[in-house]
């Protein structure tokens, strides 16, 4: 199987304005080869998907989660282009989905671009102090640093983040084919996650 490099994912996100990982996934299904992954989006839906992602969405639901505990709750805005999607039985399910995502990882924003910056300085800090501490070349450091804030992202940006019930895919994947399938734009605009004692 021949190696997908970054330069390669990088082109296909750019040939097709797909997400890194769905084009880091086709590549790999096809084998390196740049016009069979573009098929591979297209047959997929993804394509269709993301051209969807700058229509307006103004109907949706309010969806609220209470874990059996009795101890988390979440409520999540999900918002759509009409009431008839926000009524199906797929949209339902992926309020919910979503909202046991967010019930199970507590992400601190729904992308890592809204991750607050502070955070992320904080990060590359440690990050950074903790290289020199354990005598890392200074070349390592910077690599590490990006490594290690390219990590906390995925962890922290739900978005990025594994989806629990399928640990192969993301959860902006997820979002993506319900978009594919219900030929919708579909998007998270807010979430509230409730602890006892937090």
């Amino acid at each position: 199987m021949s190696q997908i490099t970054s330069a390669m994912v990088k082109e296909l996100r750019e040939r097709t304005n797909v997400g890194m990982m769905d084009c880091k996934r086709a590549l790999e299904a096809v084998n390196g080869d740049m016009d069979a992954a573009i098929k591979y989006l297209r047959e997929k839906g993804i394509t269709k998907a993301e051209g969807k992602a700058t229509r307006e969405t103004r109907e949706g639901a309010v969806y609220a989660y209470i874990h059996s505990n009795s101890k988390i709750g979440v409520l999540i805005e999900l918002n759509c282009e009409t009431d008839f999607v926000a009524n199906t039985d797929d949209f339902k399910a992926l309020c919910k989905d979503l909202a046991m995502q967010i019930a199970a990882t507590n992400p601190l924003a729904i992308s890592s671009e809204e991750i607050d910056p502070a955070i992320i300085e904080r990060e590359k800090e440690i990050a950074h102090n903790k290289a020199v501490n354990d005598k890392k070349p200074e070349a390592i450091i910077v690599k590490i640093v990006e490594g290690h804030i390219a990590k906390y992202c995925k962890d922290h940006a739900l978005l990025e983040q594994e989806f629990i019930k399928d640990p192969t895919r993301t959860v902006k994947s997820l979002i993506t084919d319900i978009v594919a399938k219900m030929g919708e734009n579909i998007k998270i605009n807010r979430f509230a996650r409730y602890s006892i004692g937090e």
